[in-house]
């Protein structure tokens, strides 16, 4: 029996898109499924794993972005699969591939099948599963909730794992206290500014002490902070 190209879940309202969707993973050696609703698609995945999801944004039920929230905070014991989002809400891109959704990329309507196809092999490429590296001699491995600086872990909490893969994911970007605490908090809890000082600043000791001398996470003053090896 021949191994898949990869697990595909496609979450598509429209049945004529998620078809032809279909047809043409499937010929590329990909097992797909389907789903048509947002609020069928985390009890479907407790079940069945697969290596992507391709996730409409306007889905009944559930919308894709609170789902695409949803399958980022994880589920314990198991990675999370890689995200490609469809829209055609152009204006929803940044939000998209921003720090509190981390879609791994995304896909405007109308599309290509055969470009759908080619990005679906170019994220999985990627891997989502394998440690990522940031700059810095950073790993992060989302799967086991674990980073390492320079080979040494730096024995994060799951808040601090969280706020230190939005930093490192865009180095020199300024992020304000309001955007990291949208990242660290999916639960939509009221949290002060000084939360995020806080971890911040304990992050900043543990990178300390695993590298003493490095010094990573910046602030800038009246604006945020930053990631910069």
């Amino acid at each position: 029996m021949v191994e898949p190209a990869g697990r595909i879940l496609i979450v598509e309202d429209e049945n004529k898109i998620a078809g032809v969707l279909l047809d043409y993973l499937a010929q590329s050696g990909f097992e797909t499924h389907h789903l048509t609703r947002g609020d069928e698609v985390e009890g479907w995945l407790a079940e069945h794993p697969v290596d992507l999801v391709l996730l409409d944004l306007m889905l009944p039920g559930k919308s894709g972005l609170d789902v695409c929230k949803a399958l980022r905070s994880g589920q314990p014991g198991r990675p999370a699969p890689a995200i490609v989002m469809v829209t055609a809400r152009v204006e929803e891109i940044d939000r998209l591939l921003g720090l509190e959704l981390g879609a791994d990329d995304y896909i405007c309507k109308p599309f290509s099948p055969r470009e759908v196809v080619a990005r679906v092999k170019a994220v999985l490429r990627r891997g989502r599963h394998a440690p990522a590296s940031a700059p810095g001699g950073l790993r992060l491995d989302e799967a086991a909730w674990r980073a390492t600086l320079d080979g040494h872990d730096l024995g994060l909490t799951v808040v601090e794992f969280q706020l230190l893969k939005v930093l490192s994911a865009r180095p020199g970007r300024i992020f304000s206290r309001e955007q990291l605490m949208d990242a660290m908090y999916r639960d939509e809890r009221i949290v002060s500014d000084r939360t995020v000082d806080s971890h911040i600043k304990k992050l900043r000791r543990k990178i300390e002490d695993a590298a003493p001398g490095r010094d990573l996470i910046h602030s800038v003053y009246g604006l945020g902070y930053k990631y910069e090896p």
